[in-house]
């Protein structure tokens, strides 16, 4: 009887692929794999008959692209789906915007060897899977424009006006914090203190995100170049699998980006990151907890906020997983917990409202 475990159904069209997931999926005691398709279309008739909890869905298929059943599925019949990716430009293209779209989250694809690399990424696989079988998803709006990117700012976050150039905001995040990312920074104005970000992402991704972030923004969105100079009207990502640090040289802030250990299995980890926000920036800190699986960045964002800064955590009702800010608001790492939305509106008044409020660092 499979009634408590997770029930998911493999589109993929390749049958080596699907065999290897659905292999992969029933030697976990909390799954199975309840049915395999070969196309999206095929995949209707599975999902209308079988209702599993997670689809996992190729992004590149005959017969109907990947991207345009996610649109109709979201559109129609929402549910958690992790899309199976390949580490390709345009890979990384379309895995984007299956996340905008409202996927959970992806997985690559090995380049070579595809059943050896699917084992071995099993643990990462199957860790989506529980974690997209959580996860809260929201009907995809029935027009295709609809969108929550606002074209222009509203009057009340226009522009900061003379701000001090020593705070950074520094925002943490994983599942579902790709597009949680992309709402603060749409809303920011153009003269926003620098912003330093770790989002769980592989290598190969953080580049395409970057510059389709910083396509929408007013901010400059960038991966984030060891020794560079960290600046106001500016926003760092770290690179997939690498972390991201900030330190001080001389009067400036520079951005850190290092290879090392994966820090609460992560890296880039969010600990990292917020540890030298502490430890560097301290009470000209801003700290944002958004969506994510875990705990990464909790200690830490505890420990940023015993060092001065003010910090915010995404709360429930607008996260597709809880899990990381719950965490840093049971550290008592937060001063306030807020829709997504109000996020960069709070954000804003806070600094109009402590513009003069800051430490020197000499």
């Amino acid at each position: 009887m499979n009634s408590n475990k997770i029930r998911v159904v493999v589109v993929d069209d390749s049958a080596l692929v699907r065999g290897l997931l659905a292999e992969i999926i029933d030697r976990q005691p909390d799954m199975c794999c309840v049915g395999a398709a070969s196309d999206p279309l095929v995949a209707r008739e599975m999902i209308r008959d079988l209702n599993p909890d997670v689809i996992t869905l190729d992004v590149e298929m005959p017969r109907m692209d990947g991207i345009d059943f996610l649109q109709r599925l979201m559109r129609l019949r929402p549910m958690p789906v992790v899309m199976v990716s390949t580490l390709t430009e345009r890979g990384n293209d379309v895995t984007l915007k299956a996340l905008e779209l409202g996927a959970v989250d992806f997985v690559s694809k090995p380049k070579i060897g595809v059943a050896d690399g699917l084992r071995q990424l099993g643990v990462d696989i199957t860790d989506k899977i529980r974690t997209a079988s959580r996860a809260r998803v929201h009907r995809l709006p029935s027009s295709p424009m609809a969108t929550n990117v606002l074209p222009h700012p509203p009057a009340s976050i226009a522009s900061l006006g003379r701000l001090s150039t020593e705070k950074i905001i520094f925002i943490g995040a994983s599942t579902g914090g790709t597009e949680a990312t992309r709402e603060l920074l749409v809303n920011l104005p153009a003269d926003s203190p620098a912003v330093m970000i770790t989002q769980h992402m592989p290598p190969g991704f953080t580049k395409s995100y970057a510059a389709r972030l910083n396509g929408l923004c007013r901010i400059r969105v960038a991966e984030a170049v060891d020794g560079e100079r960290v600046l106001p009207g500016h926003a760092y990502i770290a690179p997939g699998g690498l972390h991201l640090s900030v330190e001080r040289s001389g009067a400036n802030y520079i951005a850190r980006v290092q290879d090392g250990e994966p820090v609460n299995r992560h890296k880039p980890s969010v600990e990292v990151l917020f540890d030298s926000a502490a430890r560097v920036v301290g009470r000209n800190a801003l700290g944002v907890m958004l969506t994510g699986m875990g705990a990464d960045g909790a200690r830490a964002m505890r420990t940023m906020r015993d060092a001065g800064s003010y910090n915010i955590a995404q709360d429930e009702h607008s996260c597709v997983v809880f899990g990381m800010p719950r965490e840093a608001i049971a550290h008592g790492a937060t001063h306030e917990t807020l829709p997504l939305l109000q996020i960069a509106p709070r954000l804003v008044e806070w600094l109009r409202t402590h513009a003069g409020t800051v430490t020197s660092r000499v």
